[in-house]
């Protein structure tokens, strides 16, 4: 093993070369930036290619055209550039290319703050693109050493479930350093718990089966399998069709390969849940706050949990089973993933939501709030300072 004092990119660089990633195209843009520079560097020593496209929307469609080689294949943006990938991604999702798309979010909207930290982008991971009718794999890290953990896993889940998978950070993770191990042998591998799923062939005639099943090796073309890959329904032989029952097939595969094999996508912490009276729920930077504002508060004799959300999508309403108080505390001023938490918490819930834009909450703040709403009174928001309900 071999310790870095390095950023979240950094970590991420190392995880994507190391999990077999040989292809990766991107735009500069901050806060992510810095993983190209780093991506770039190590590429070429694990047989791999670099290449900065014109633009953001060219960069995914030339990481899908490398994932159709037979390449795994690795982007990087933030918010701006996100919404510019709408349209590969739709012909990733649709087309069951296996692809990793990085996506370190910075306040907004627009364009907003290159070096400041946002959570903008909750709902536009699980819509990424037109049309519908599709679940998404979203997993997000709050440490420069979970970076490292998600990217592979985010390469693994890819290849098994034959998607893009989004992982949803923030420009504390990619940019803030911390100390970060990053093995150097097969062996540290193994001790790290890195998973691998090596790139397979479908060879057809079923090119795109109508079943809910994984482990189904994706679409490679130029290896005289006869494939197709288009943007239209396809039959299962990958044949444009305009009929509404393989329309019907087509989409059942995209939602429930995933939404039927969720166990294997789900992951959180939890702290303190037994007895929590009160539960917050946050997910990135700001959970690292809420995990030291829940222990202090602890300390003090307040009965507060948390749960710390690692995968997005699909939403582990699952986790929502316990009638109880419950604050989500947000990189954003409009409340994105409060609106999922009361969406899945019991009827009978009170739901509240803390939101700060472009910095963290403090602990202080946070362990009055939970003492204010302890107390069966509400959040109040300061001006334009935080917004709170």
């Amino acid at each position: 093993m071999k310790r870095y004092l390095e950023t979240g990119n950094f970590a991420i660089a190392y995880a994507a070369v190391l999990s077999g990633c040989k292809f990766f195209a991107g735009y500069p843009i901050t806060p992510a930036t810095e993983l190209a520079e780093e991506i770039s560097k190590l590429l070429p020593h694990y047989g791999g290619y670099y290449l900065q496209a014109e633009d953001e929307c060219a960069a995914l469609h030339m990481c899908i055209g490398a994932s159709l080689g037979g390449m795994k294949a690795l982007t990087a943006t933030s918010g701006p550039g996100f919404i510019l990938y709408a349209d590969p991604l739709g012909w990733a999702i649709g087309c069951e290319i296996p692809v990793v798309v990085i996506n370190a979010q910075r306040v907004g909207p627009v364009s907003g703050i290159t070096g400041a930290p946002g959570q903008g982008e909750f709902y536009l991971s699980r819509y990424p693109t037109q049309g519908g009718n599709f679940e998404t794999i979203v997993l997000a890290p709050s440490t420069a050493q979970e970076a490292f953990t998600i990217t592979n896993e985010a390469f693994y889940l890819s290849e098994r479930f034959r998607t893009p998978v989004i992982i949803l950070a923030d420009q504390l993770v990619t940019d803030g350093m911390e100390d970060i191990t990053i093995p150097e042998t097969e062996e540290e591998m193994r001790q790290m718990g890195m998973k691998f799923w090596e790139r397979g062939v479908k060879e057809g005639p079923e090119f795109y089966p109508y079943t809910d099943e994984i482990d189904i090796p994706p679409v490679v073309l130029g290896k005289n399998t006869g494939a197709l890959c288009s943007d239209w329904t396809p039959t299962a032989e990958g044949y444009d069709i305009e009929d509404v029952t393989w329309q019907h097939r087509h989409a059942y595969r995209l939602i429930y390969k995933i939404r039927n094999h969720r166990d294997l996508i789900t992951r959180y912490e939890g702290l303190f849940l037994e007895d929590a009276e009160l539960i917050v729920v946050a997910y990135g930077s700001p959970a690292r706050v809420v995990k030291s504002a829940v222990k202090k508060a602890r300390a003090e004799g307040l009965k507060v949990g948390t749960i710390r959300l690692i995968s997005l999508w699909p939403f582990p309403d699952e986790l929502f089973n316990k009638k109880a108080i419950y604050l989500s505390v947000e990189l954003n001023y409009d409340g994105q993933l409060v609106r999922e938490v009361q969406r899945a918490c019991p009827k009978d819930s009170e739901v509240h939501f803390l939101g700060k834009c472009g910095e963290l909450p403090s602990v202080f703040e946070l362990v009055d709030a939970f003492k204010t709403l302890l107390d069966g009174k509400k959040l109040e928001p300061i001006y334009w300072e935080r917004e709170a309900w």
